[in-house]
């Protein structure tokens, strides 16, 4: 279950989403998605916001600069983290190393999240409240969508449907698992901490965090520096939540992961992490073309 949805980080989480949704299809999706990032991620945010005439091409523009951005100075990041990672499919690996790359995951999309704090100061000050009625309506679509696939039904069926995910995820890389994994994997979703209504309760929170910084920037008139400012403060909580219950269970759930996936990791076969190592090589590769078109 990803740990972040709609956030501060509008134009910064197309790049990270579309990215990582791509790599869990084949490499050439990766390299299209990669490409039509600006045009998927206008549409993308114009069915949160309804652009106006004047706001659209300032938005395909700021989208475009931002890939553009991306391509030149996270790319080479990105293949850098791919090459440690099929440095390390071959071996057995501790839970320490597989949290160490996933900070510098999180590390890489702050990255773009500051990035894109410019134009989204813009766009955040050019919104109406029509447009902002629009984004309430939208926040309670996705709600109801949310309640509907998470939390109806019970325990049983959400963990069926992380199971399923993970499933997926994880046979993608490895190829088919094992029934002794498989049911590994199932003990590892039954014994989470994960819980739908605490995830459910903070979406909410930041929902209402987001209209409101966005009514008070429409009704004062806030400096761009200032509003700029305000969003950097949002995005630096979303990204490392302040002491309480949220950043313990956001803290619990990584350390989770990270622990599931060595356990995971440590249990395939060398021809498992064979194919593993052949898909990173691969999205490597991709990367390497992606920057090497600019």
């Amino acid at each position: 279950m990803p740990l972040s949805r709609m956030r501060w980080v509008w134009l910064a989480r197309i790049i990270g989403v579309l990215l990582a949704a791509a790599t869990l299809a084949a490499c050439s999706t990766l390299k299209l998605a990669y490409n039509n990032l600006p045009e998927l991620s206008y549409w993308w945010l114009d069915a949160y916001l309804d652009f106006d005439g004047a706001q659209t091409p300032r938005v395909r523009d700021d989208l475009a600069e931002l890939l553009a951005w991306h391509r030149r100075h996270e790319l080479p990041r990105l293949v850098e983290l791919l090459r440690r990672a099929q440095a390390l499919a071959p071996e057995d690996v501790t839970t320490k190393q597989t949290c160490e790359f996933a900070d510098q995951i999180r590390e890489r999309l702050l990255a773009v999240a500051v990035q894109a704090e410019g134009p989204g100061t813009g766009l955040a000050l050019s919104l109406g409240e029509a447009q902002l009625q629009h984004l309430e309506r939208k926040y309670a679509r996705n709600d109801a969508e949310y309640r509907k696939e998470w939390l109806e039904g019970g325990p049983a069926r959400w963990q069926e449907k992380r199971y399923e995910r993970l499933l997926e995820r994880n046979e993608d890389f490895y190829g088919r698992l094992e029934p002794a994994q498989r049911e590994m994997l199932k003990q590892q979703v039954a014994q989470s901490a994960f819980d739908p209504h605490a995830f459910d309760a903070e979406r909410r929170r930041r929902q209402q965090e987001v209209l409101g910084l966005l009514r008070r920037f429409q009704a004062e008139r806030t400096p761009p520096a200032e509003a700029r400012a305000a969003i950097h403060a949002y995005v630096l909580r979303v990204a490392d939540p302040p002491p309480g219950p949220w950043r313990d269970r956001q803290q619990a759930l990584q350390q989770e992961g990270c622990r599931n996936l060595a356990a995971l990791h440590n249990r395939t076969s060398a021809a498992q992490r064979e194919q593993a190592a052949r898909r990173v090589r691969a999205y490597e590769r991709d990367l390497r073309e992606l920057f090497a078109e600019h």
